[in-house]
């Protein structure tokens, strides 16, 4: 860890610093995370933290109806059977679980068809252990391709972000299942509220390996600042828009 560092870290540093992926950061000890701030200071940027969300969630959700209009219409022509929208339990603030809404992009039974890919094939079990993820996932449906791509399939967890579950910007809500793979980061990690983006999503997307999104998460609860949320935010977009590290 840079000596120095003051928790308010420049996108374009941190690009330099992750470009290789390969991040040395020790977890921070009791010293140097007990961070004493005004407590007016911390209420306030968390009520307008708050007001962005509620914002940004509305404006989202004004979109959010046309768009499951046409998800609905293309999975009509394109003849995929199953239902429109896919929930899942996932990791939220202080522990608690929630239930994250998404666009359908696999087939039915998709977790089952992971379970027994893995089992029968090594590589895709060493990519899946080390992204969560597989580039080439069989499972994944031709509309769904398209709304990963653009991802269009998120759109619908601006409903958590409205319900309070979910922030605009923060770490990707884990699953419950990976929670002793994360290890010390866990306990750092869930102090802020899930988010829609964070740092991995506007630094690489789904290129970023497990362990890396743990330091970045880190990284970003250490930071602990609105102009870092509206900097990520703002490259989000442009990575969406130049279809950067989609898979």
């Amino acid at each position: 860890m840079k000596k120095g560092y003051e928790g308010n870290m420049e996108i374009k540093n941190f690009e330099i610093e992750y470009a290789s992926n390969e991040i040395l950061l020790e977890l921070p000890g009791l010293e140097s995370v007990n961070q004493v701030e005004n407590t007016t200071n911390l209420k306030l940027k968390q009520y307008m933290k708050r007001g962005i969300d509620i914002v940004g969630s509305i404006l989202g959700l004004l979109l959010l109806l046309p768009l499951t209009i046409g998800v609905y219409i293309a999975n009509l022509i394109a003849k995929e059977n199953g239902p429109l929208f896919y929930s899942q339990e996932r990791i939220g603030k202080n522990g608690r679980k929630f239930k994250m809404y998404k666009f359908r992009t696999m087939i039915v039974g998709a977790d089952k068809k992971l379970e027994e890919m893995l089992r029968e094939n090594e590589e895709l079990r060493i990519e899946f252990t080390k992204y969560k993820k597989l580039k080439n996932d069989p499972r994944i449906t031709q509309i769904g391709k398209i709304l990963r791509k653009t991802s269009l399939d998120e759109f619908p967890q601006f409903i958590n972000v409205l319900k309070g579950e979910m922030s605009l910007v923060g770490p990707r809500p884990y699953l419950p299942k990976e929670k002793d793979e994360m290890g010390n980061y866990y306990d750092y990690i869930i102090k802020c509220k899930p988010g829609l983006t964070g740092y991995w999503q506007a630094n690489g997307r789904n290129s970023v390996t497990f362990d890396n999104r743990l330091k970045m998460d880190l990284e970003y609860w250490k930071s602990n600042s609105l102009i870092l949320d509206l900097q990520l935010l703002n490259k989000t977009v442009k990575n969406v828009i130049k279809k950067e590290g989609a898979v």
